[in-house]
């Protein structure tokens, strides 16, 4: 290589390092959350999967996606379309469960 593109690739590399700082700087102080590994995608499930998979209807999971308690974890789509992690929903249903317990002791 010669000095022109070596200084380029040192430049790009520099760069990149600096904005992975910036990265780890913003996910530190809680103002990002870490990147995704591959392994961790999932498919997003839709509203009417999602009323499946908690046996409500589908309204239902509309009015718990925008305005009423308890509120689902919810990604909005550019288009409007609604769209949850199974991850989301599976903890939704677990803090359910562990409100309910807590109210059946008091």
């Amino acid at each position: 290589m010669n000095s022109s593109s070596d200084t380029v690739l040192t430049t790009n590399h520099s760069a990149a390092a600096s904005s992975v700082k910036s990265i780890e700087g913003q996910i530190g102080h809680g103002l990002r959350k870490p990147p995704r590994s591959v392994a961790e995608f999932e498919p997003l499930l839709t509203a009417d999967e999602v009323a499946k998979r908690l046996n409500v209807s589908t309204d239902w999971v509309w009015d718990h996606s925008s305005r009423r308690k308890p509120l689902l974890p919810v990604i909005r789509m550019g288009d409007g379309t609604l769209r949850y992690r199974p991850s989301g929903i599976e903890a939704f249903v677990d803090e359910q469960e562990r409100r309910s317990a807590l109210r059946r002791r008091a």
